[in-house]
């Protein structure tokens, strides 16, 4: 079964991954990516980008375009890893996995289509 897992970002996962967090950061993702690599479990994965983001809102047959990702909420989706699991509980154990998931939320769901 498919699952996203999202990883979202905010000031204090921001804070930490720069201090002294930062070489955890980068080993758990090295590691992660490795062994799903090796297991066929990933499917995709990428950090995504502030540059050149927007947010896009319709309505009253007009579109607004504001600069992004910020939305109302704290955080925002700092990156995803797509995989292909055997269940959800293998989902959440590599999410548990992630450094940001002591500062921020780290969103495991099962796609509808995949």
């Amino acid at each position: 079964m498919k699952y996203m897992i999202t990883i979202y970002n905010n000031d204090a996962a921001n804070v930490a991954i720069e201090g002294a967090d930062l070489e955890e950061f980068r080993q758990v993702h090295d590691d992660i990516q490795a062994e799903l690599r090796a297991s066929g479990e990933l499917v995709d994965s990428n950090e995504l980008s502030v540059t050149d983001a927007r947010v896009v809102r319709t309505g009253d047959g007009e579109i607004t375009i504001t600069d992004g990702p910020f939305t109302e909420g704290a955080e925002i989706v700092g990156g995803y890893y797509l995989v292909d699991v055997d269940g959800v509980d293998r989902a959440i154990e590599i999410a548990a996995r992630f450094v940001e998931a002591r500062f921020t939320p780290v969103e495991v769901r099962a796609l509808v289509h995949g």
